[in-house]
């Protein structure tokens, strides 16, 4: 096997794994904005927001 295939696969393997987490973490963040919207249409408040009322 030529050294050169098995770079490039170690770093294909490796950009496909890091491309992974991002869409992870870009989806995880979406979700998460849904999640904050919806508590606070119900009413619920961060805590950093009462703390700066009084």
């Amino acid at each position: 096997m030529n050294h050169a295939v098995f770079v490039t696969a170690a770093y294909a393997v490796s950009a496909a794994g890091l491309i992974g987490l991002a869409i992870w973490i870009l989806v995880d963040q979406r979700m998460r904005q849904r999640e904050i919207a919806e508590l606070e249409q119900i009413g619920v408040q961060r805590r950093s927001a009462r703390k700066a009322k009084g």
